[in-house]
């Protein structure tokens, strides 16, 4: 114990330079965007994951008084790191500063890049299983209203004729929240050529969410009226919460823990919306109840009015768009139950989801056969999870009403910080269908699938880390683009380096694809390769300095090469944070598109493609003018140097370039 405070002291002179030259620049989005693949910049779910990445930062966690089912929330972590983080507490007693951190055994580059942004070291002493006196609420509580708009200055040809509202984006926040026992928010959010005020909104916003959360009263764990997401198991059945790639999944080493939380972000597809609760029934055993009912957009069916689609992506722009809203009502309703004794965690969950408009997809298409349809859907799982010291052991298996199977496994083995080894196998039967299922697999869907996946991070010094990856899938059915049985393969290197001032990396990645060949008589492959070198500098006036360059190369039938040169500067003081971004793209099409990660505002986030030949400038700043109001602008140009008009039908501008100005404006008290 007396080597605890000598421990910790040299911790912190070791670290002091590097948090200096490093910690003010970088960010938790900046370390997310880093562990994305051009798969997940591509997925439904990124707003959905980076807003429950940007909640938690927002709300973190006393690392101090946090339970063991409070760290699992945060979705990088290890179970074994979930479980050295309890036992050093236990044996140590509280922390007193966030580098005893690196004496954690388990803990790496990355979680130790990450953990800062999402805990804190508090000293609360107020009684966690009473609720809070209304004095109390009304005198810490803290009220926070943020208000966006994005200003293009072009129009598009569907501003001068043919959507139904102006061409501005806007939205408008208000969250309360005491600690972490109690959460009230509205949001009201507007796409750009969405009706306000007007039309089929005279409510105002196209789109609101609204939400309350009561945690930690006696044996109620967590209440949520209102719309609210939620995840079990491994996400066969139910998952709308937080999505993990192949590149994060390492980061976890395939760990799911169940998370219930309020829909405070601005996506319309997959929130439930009605009231669930988590009740703790004995030490060991917890259940989750939920019941949902909720209008969803619908592409219906000429014939017969059923419904060939749901749609998700909640544009209402034009009168085609406008008649698809809220024509379908959903209604979902379950259980979980979660039991857990030391090590071992069992589990049992059971979805049900009826549609009140049959669903109806074309399914005379081949890669369509099986596809979800009907108006009745049950899914029924199992999972566990066994942690044991170096290796952690979990999976899931379900059925639909049909008895189609699906089933997943993970075997994690990490003998320290420097090592960690994953393996993942899944089987997803292409009769098994889970409207509220979403999972880690090659396809994108829990459906039609067999793989294997096997990864590894490896730490050979404190200053360099290695990531790598490798997952084989096949598909016994027909899938979009393989009218046939079919394989894939993805491959990926990822190293990285950081030294007090300088951080450099690289990585590589070949995805490879069976498609159907030009005559539609075989398959052949399609091959994909991406590289990404990149070199930052930190100089002592507080600005830093990062040039990368992004590659890549296609080919079916015939090859389609990418290339992207960038270079952003960022500065940052306790007031003041900046940056800008130059960057410089060339590709034959949009097979070879390129990924740019670009510093945004809150509660937004952006990874855009570019393809075709040009250039992207931007530019991002953040001031706090006070302790209570914090204001951001955000001004983007991309111009086009191989084309007269960007885009296509009623999205289509006139013009080679495209300039945007994106204003935010936060007030706590």
């Amino acid at each position: 114990m007396r080597l605890r405070p000598i421990a910790m002291l040299l911790l912190l002179l070791g670290c002091r330079l590097t948090a200096q030259a490093q910690g003010q620049h970088r960010s938790w989005e900046a370390v997310y965007a880093e562990l994305m693949t051009s798969d997940d910049a591509e997925s439904e779910q990124l707003e959905d994951n980076h807003e429950l990445l940007e909640q938690l930062a927002n709300h973190p966690l006393d690392i101090n008084r946090a339970t063991r089912e409070e760290l699992e929330q945060l979705p990088f972590l290890t179970a074994q790191q979930v479980m050295d983080l309890q036992e050093y507490l236990h044996r140590y007693g509280p922390m007193r500063s966030l580098g005893e951190l690196r004496m954690v055994r388990s803990m790496d580059y990355r979680q130790l890049q990450l953990l800062p942004y999402f805990i804190y070291i508090g000293r609360e002493a107020e009684p966690r299983d009473t609720l809070p006196s209304l004095q109390r609420l009304a005198r810490y509580g803290q009220h926070e209203v943020e208000a966006y708009a994005r200003v293009p200055f072009y129009s598009r040809k569907g501003d001068r004729n043919g959507y139904l509202g102006y061409r501005y984006k806007h939205w408008l926040r208000y969250e309360y929240s005491y600690q972490d026992r109690l959460r009230i928010g509205l949001i009201g959010a507007q796409d750009a050529g969405e009706p306000f005020l007007a039309n089929s909104n005279r409510w105002g916003y196209d789109y609101y969410s609204y939400y309350l959360q009561l945690q930690k009263v006696g044996a109620l764990k967590s209440l949520i009226v209102g719309k609210y997401r939620l995840s079990t198991g491994m996400g066969l059945v139910l998952n709308n919460s937080f999505s993990l790639g192949k590149l994060t999944m390492q980061q976890s080493l395939g760990r799911t823990a169940q998370t219930l939380r309020p829909h405070s972000s601005r996506s319309e597809a997959d929130y439930l919306q009605g009231a669930a609760a988590t009740l703790a029934l004995s030490r060991r055993l917890d259940a989750t109840f939920y019941a949902s009912y909720r209008p969803i957009d619908a592409t219906l069916n000429k014939a017969d009015g059923t419904a060939s689609t749901l749609t998700t992506d909640g544009y209402h722009r034009t009168p085609a768009e406008m008649q698809k809203k809220y024509n379908t009502h959903m209604t979902d309703a379950g259980a979980s139950l979660r039991y857990r004794h030391q090590a071992l965690r069992l589990g049992a969950t059971a979805a049900y989801t009826h549609l009140d408009r049959s669903l109806e997809p074309n399914r005379k298409t081949l890669y369509r056969r099986h596809y979800a349809h009907g108006t009745d859907f049950l899914n029924l799982s199992a999972d566990y999870a066994l942690t044991l010291p170096r290796f952690s052991l979990s999976g899931e298996t379900a059925i639909n009403e049909h008895g189609a199977l699906a089933t997943i496994h993970a075997l994690s083995y990490q003998p320290s910080g420097r090592w960690g080894l994953l393996a993942v196998q899944r089987f997803f039967s292409y009769r098994y269908t889970a409207l509220r299922g979403h999972v880690f697999s090659e396809g994108g869907h829990v459906q039609n699938e067999s793989a294997l996946y096997l990864g590894a991070t490896w730490q050979p010094s404190r200053y360099l880390h290695v990531q790598a990856y490798t997952d084989w899938a096949y598909f016994p059915w027909a899938r979009y683009q393989a009218s046939r049985s079919s394989y894939a393969s993805d491959h990926l290197v990822s190293v990285g380096y950081q030294h007090r001032k300088w951080s450099l990396g690289g990585r590589y990645r070949l995805h490879l694809r069976q498609r159907d060949n030009a005559q539609k008589t075989g398959l052949e492959w399609r091959n994909e390769h991406r590289a990404r070198l990149f070199v930052g500098y930190v100089l002592s006036s507080g600005l830093a300095l990062r040039t990368q360059a992004d590659a890549a190369h296609t080919f079916q039938r015939q090859a389609s090469n990418g290339l992207m040169l960038s270079e952003q500067a960022a500065y940052k003081n306790p007031w003041l944070s900046a940056s800008l971004t130059a960057a410089w793209f060339k590709t034959d099409d949009y097979d070879s598109r390129l990924y740019l990660f670009e510093r945004s505002l809150p509660h937004t986030f952006s990874v855009p493609a570019f393809y075709g030949e040009g250039v992207r400038l931007l530019l991002t700043a953040q001031a706090r003018l006070s302790r209570q109001l914090q204001t951001g602008l955000r001004l983007g140009l991309t111009r086009y140097l191989d084309r007269q008009q960007i885009g296509s039908g009623l999205q289509q501008i006139d013009a080679q370039q495209a300039t945007d100005l994106e204003l935010h404006l936060r007030w706590k008290l």
